[in-house]
């Protein structure tokens, strides 16, 4: 691929919100296998298809040739372990997970919103991968489940994005702040005291989070793309909320502040608490490449999110 920026081209993908799924068959001994995949799509009502796109470098990808079909199992939005484990190198993936078998024998993962049991209809060989259709020969729903989503390399959650909104206070001030990073870095800014934290501005009255997210980035002199929601917290006074998105910088040079790794990092000079264990959190879930929402205890009580 030598006319198109291939990190550049899987981020504009990535804009895209989707949901996640875990694709599952049997093999030719007839055990179960699957993988975690958000290149999910329906196709026709009459007849009834779907289509999942394989990756030819997958290792599931000589079984699922040779099967008679598939299932696609639509994760809700509690299941985001349930996603990692088929996303990842786990020897016995099934073996983590609640399942059982379809009218047709495939896996089905249990507490999905959908499910949906596919005979192969059609594969169509597609660039760097393998695109499935299958005709749907059964399939159910749970109105209750919300489902999981995926933007941006990231989970997201619908509804705690939801509670979110709800649970800021109309009495007391917002402001908007963004974990931004680089590669393995974040932004921070210097106070004049010398401690660091995220950046942060008040939300004007009438503003809308996207409104004010161009105007945080415009006074740092940064270009980046808004992800999702990361963490809405208020002060051990309860009296400033704040609003924290995660954003993605590619380049540019901040008007101030700089970008740090982890080892770079003085805990100690930390603004607050809050930025500390946002940061925290913000690491850890880098590492696993598993991000959600949190609601501090102020806001909402842990137990809940």
């Amino acid at each position: 691929m030598t006319d198109l920026d291939k990190r550049a081209l899987r981020n504009a993908f990535g804009s895209f919100m989707t949901g996640v799924t875990v694709v599952t068959t049997l093999d030719a001994d007839k055990a179960p296998i699957g993988f975690t995949a958000n290149s999910f799509t329906s196709v026709s009502l009459d007849p009834p298809l779907l289509l999942i796109s394989l990756a030819k470098s997958s290792s599931n990808l000589a079984n699922f040739q040779a099967a008679e079909g598939f299932a696609v199992n639509i994760l809700n939005e509690q299941q985001r372990d349930v996603a990692n484990v088929f996303a990842s190198r786990v020897e016995d993936r099934f073996a983590k997970v609640a399942w059982y078998r379809s009218p047709e024998g495939r896996p089905l993962l249990k507490d999905v919103c959908a499910w949906f049991d596919c005979s192969m209809h059609q594969q169509v060989e597609a660039g760097d991968h393998l695109l499935l259709i299958g005709r749907i020969k059964a399939f159910d729903q749970d109105l209750e489940r919300d489902g999981l989503g995926y933007v941006r390399g990231a989970f997201y959650h619908p509804s705690l994005i939801e509670r979110a909104s709800a649970s800021l206070r109309s009495d007391k001030p917002v402001s908007v702040s963004a974990v931004i990073d680089r590669g393995d870095k974040v932004y921070l800014e210097e106070e004049a005291d010398g401690s660091l934290r995220l950046p942060r501005l008040p939300l004007n009255p009438g503003e809308g989070h996207p409104q004010a997210y161009r105007r945080l980035l415009g006074s740092l002199g940064l270009t980046a793309s808004i992800g999702f929601l990361f963490s809405v917290y208020a002060d051990s006074e309860g009296q400033r909320q704040t609003v924290a998105y995660r954003c993605v910088s590619e380049d540019g040079t901040p008007l101030d502040g700089r970008f740090y790794a982890q080892d770079e990092i003085d805990f100690e000079r930390l603004a607050d608490a809050d930025t500390h264990f946002v940061l925290q959190r913000y690491f850890g879930e880098k590492s696993r490449g598993n991000y959600g929402v949190y609601f501090s205890n102020h806001v909402l009580n842990p137990g809940q999110a």
